[in-house]
């Protein structure tokens, strides 16, 4: 069955770095815009990045640009995040989507804890 895994989630200090990998399987992310979303307790969920699926363009959330980067592995099947310079206000859970017209998955999250 169609399936999307994040991971990568883990507790981390302010000023630290993650790096989420989401790995997609019974089908191929080629033709697929990728994304990574994320959802803080009490808030809704937000747009964090978008690759195209020829993975030339590249969207970030203003309160990431700079210290986020999506890529894309095709091969591999798996899209990533690296996260740098963390901040406490990016905890939350980290979700990854594949749209492809009315085709939209979504993985189960992993979550990230910005803390001291």
């Amino acid at each position: 069955q169609v399936q999307l895994v994040e991971s990568g989630g883990n507790l981390v200090q302010p000023g630290g770095s993650l790096r989420l990998s989401c790995v997609a399987s019974a089908f191929t992310i080629s033709s697929y815009t990728m994304s990574w979303y994320r959802q803080a307790p009490g808030k809704k969920r937000e747009l964090v990045a978008t690759i195209t699926s020829a993975g030339g363009t590249t969207n970030y959330a203003d309160d990431v640009k700079g210290r986020f980067t999506i890529s894309r592995d095709n091969a591999k099947n798996t899209v990533y995040l690296q996260m740098n310079s963390l901040k406490p206000e990016d905890t939350a859970v980290y979700y990854c989507n594949a749209l492809r017209f009315r085709y939209d998955f979504w993985g189960q999250g992993t979550q990230v804890t910005v803390s001291s």
